[in-house]
């Protein structure tokens, strides 16, 4: 019986991880998103002056 509540406590904590490592992928791609953006406003702004 230890053994299987071990297991599946193991299994819920690399579910856990996995789909953490996804969420934080997503902000990065979303974070560097905005970054690209404020970058070229910023070129944008400049090239007028």
């Amino acid at each position: 019986m230890f053994h299987k509540m071990l297991m599946l406590v193991v299994a819920l904590v690399m579910a856990t991880l996995v789909v953490g490592c996804n969420t934080f992928k997503g902000v990065g791609k979303d974070v560097q998103s905005g970054g690209k953006a404020i970058t070229n406003t910023a070129e944008n702004v400049s090239d007028k002056m």
